[in-house]
Formats: C-alpha cells, structure tokens, sequence
C-alpha cells in the first residue's frame, strides 16, 4: 500500500491516470548570465524565433502567474492528463502555494518538488549548506513541507547536476539519496550534459544507499540523443527518462553540435529499448519550462503527449498494454511512497 504525495494531500496511485512526470508549472529558469527584458513581449512576431533558442530569452523562460498555469492545467485535463509534476526545486522560484490554487482550480493533481536545482541558481546561504543540511531540508520538504509552508514534496528532485560536477551539486546528490531512503520519496537528476555524467551520478546515489528502481536519470533526448548509451544506464537498474516530447526541432540551443530527435525519432529510440526489456524503466514527460511551449502563446502545451503522442504510438505499432505502463504504470511506481515510511 502507498500514496503520491500531490500539493493538495495525499491521494491513492490508482486515482490518477495520464500522468506526466517532468514539467514546470510554475517557474523562473532564466539563466543567471541572460541579459535581456524579462518583461518583453512575446506575440507571432517574434515567437518563432525565441523558440527557437527556447530559454535563452529572460522573457521566455520564466512564468510565474497561477492564473495562467490554472488555463494551461484546465487545457491539460481537456486532453486527458490526470497529474502533473512540477520539478520546479529549489532555485527555480518554487511556489508551493500557487501550485496548490492552481490545482485545486483546475482539477489537475499537481506533485511539487524537493532539492535543489544547478549551482548558478542557487544563492550563497545555500550554497554553503552542508550535507547534513541538505539532507534535513530535503526530508523536511517531503514530511512537512516547503519553504514555509505546510504543502510537502512527492518527489525529490530534479537535482541539479553540471559536468563536472560542481560540489554543492555532489552534496545535493548525497542528501537526495539519504531523503530517499529516509522517506521512501523517488529521486529525479537533471545530469550534466556529457554522457559520463548520468553514471557519475548513478554511482553517487548507489554508495549512499538510494535504489536503483527508485532513480529517475532526465533528459535522454539530450544526453544521448540517438539512444547510444541508453541501455548501459537501464543495465544498472535505474529508470530513464525521454522529456523533451513536443520539441520538434534538431537544434538543441544548448549544445550546438547536439542534433536533438523529434518526437517520431524518441518513438523509435523508446522502441529499441522496449524490444530490449526495460519497458517497466522508461518515462515520457515534456518538461515544459518556456512561454513559447504553453498554449497561451501559441505552444503545444501540458497535453501534447496525450493529443498527439499517444495516437502517433498507436500508429506506428505501439501496443495499448506497453503505452498504459509508461504513461500511467511506471509513473504511479515511481511516485508512490511506501505507507510505512510516508510519515516518518
């Protein structure tokens, strides 16, 4: 027996359906280098080309207004989407409290976040917070609540990584293990941008004591876009996670010598590891965190992977049983937390 942990209680993993696993609702990832108006319009003028290079723009990569996410949600449960998790963490203007209004306003189940994001976000009170404390905070956030209030984490993470590995970073990596296993929460890593760093950060978690079924490794559509070490992640018996469903463009902004699949190409990627075996391994999401993605400015929204993915599965062979495991079975794996340990 277990519960996920939503914003607005505790609910039972098979009261929910259509899950996605990695977006931000609510958030400020502008990097701390932009330079720009984070307050300039963004119209069909100019959307495309802000897209285009995504959270470069400071008026692109942050939204903040629970009214807006509330439509965006309400778009979401139109398309079939039952929950969504908001890995806003800490350093990304986590707002525990509007996530919660805007659940409730909406219908959606929302599951907010513990951790910390990437050391250029964070500022120097934390950045000097030992393990120890980090590990406090994080147990805190999943059995109390966040930054204050009394909404607490489902999840731990996305825990911010860079390559390499910066030491707050490594610190946040321990104290996640240890709030793992402290509170039977998954742990979801945003790894660093070279293919070793996702099994730097697999050997970390396990020293600590973290499971391996409990991991969730990000990004796969970055770290390894044409699925070329993929499997040597899902042999160590962590989950992995393809999140930038909806991004249908080559150009990765980020890495400019990175050719990023679309949607079809993830299909195909996902294929290859389900013919393999791991299909119990293997999340889908979107991670959504930039204006130009939301319906409001004419993006595909939360919904995409349930409006257009899901048919474009059946299309090309997949069968309803293995699409029911990742978008609903793996997910309400991942975020139940065991009853004995929910509490403590």
């Amino acid at each position: 027996m277990g519960i996920i942990r939503t914003v607005c209680g505790d609910i039972d993993p098979l009261s929910v359906s259509c899950l996605l696993m990695h977006e931000h609702v609510l958030f400020d990832i502008v990097p701390p280098q932009a330079t720009g108006d984070r307050h300039a319009t963004i119209d069909i003028s100019n959307r495309w080309q802000i897209d285009y290079r995504s959270n470069e723009n400071p008026a692109n990569a942050h939204q903040q207004d629970v009214d807006i996410a509330t439509g965006e949600l309400t778009a979401l449960l139109a398309d079939g989407g039952g929950l969504i998790v908001d890995q806003s963490v800490g350093g990304l203007a986590r707002d525990a409290l509007g996530l919660q209004q805007a659940s409730r306003a909406s219908g959606v189940a929302v599951v907010a976040c513990a951790g910390l994001y990437t050391e250029s976000y964070l500022d120097d009170a934390t950045l000097a917070l030992d393990v120890d404390a980090l590990s406090e905070r994080f147990i805190h956030e999943v059995t109390l609540g966040l930054d204050g209030t009394d909404v607490r984490a489902g999840l731990i993470g996305e825990i911010g990584c860079s390559w390499p590995l910066a030491a707050v970073e490594g610190r946040s990596l321990v104290a996640a293990a240890r709030a793992s296993v402290a509170t039977g929460a998954a742990i979801s890593v945003h790894p660093g941008r070279h293919p070793q760093a996702a099994h730097d950060i697999v050997d970390i978690l396990l020293a600590e004591g973290a499971a391996p079924e409990r991991i969730i490794i990000c990004h796969m559509d970055r770290t390894y876009p044409d699925g070329e070490g993929v499997q040597a992640l899902l042999e160590r018996g962590v989950n992995v996670e393809w999140d930038f469903f909806g991004i249908e463009q080559s150009h990765y902004w980020m890495a400019e010598n990175v050719e990023i699949p679309t949607d079809g190409m993830r299909l195909r990627l996902i294929r290859n590891m389900l013919d393999a075996g791991f299909a119990e391994q293997i999340l889908l999401s979107q991670d959504i965190c930039t204006k130009t993605r939301l319906t409001r400015w004419g993006g595909h929204g939360y919904g995409h992977l349930f409006r257009n993915v899901l048919p474009l599965m059946r299309q090309t062979g997949f069968d309803d049983s293995v699409t029911d495991i990742l978008i609903n079975g793996n997910p309400r794996r991942l975020l139940t937390i065991e009853e004995n340990l929910h509490d403590n």
